[in-house]
């Protein structure tokens, strides 16, 4: 059995928060999992944020969501195929 996990990392997270959110919804059936993560809470929140999916779905349709959410400025994705036995 594979897990296919997304790991995107947010810069300057309050000017990609929405563009992040737009193809998150957009893309919504093939994410299984999600997980965000930021530091700081209330009116000390961090610009910068962690989300972790775990992905279901076809890995073409993966892929593509990956490359929609790389292309955004701040934004970096990190692809893991995790093969479990």
């Amino acid at each position: 059995m594979n897990k296919n996990i997304l790991v995107i990392t947010v810069d300057k997270r309050k000017a990609s928060a929405v563009k992040v959110q737009k193809i998150l919804t957009e893309w919504g059936c093939i994410i299984k999992t999600r997980l965000g993560i930021h530091d700081g809470v209330m009116d000390k929140c961090s610009e910068h944020g962690l989300i972790i999916l775990e992905l279901a779905g076809e890995l073409k349709m993966q892929q593509q969501m990956t490359k929609l959410l790389a292309i955004l400025p701040g934004v970096r994705t990190h692809f893991v195929k995790l093969g479990l036995k």
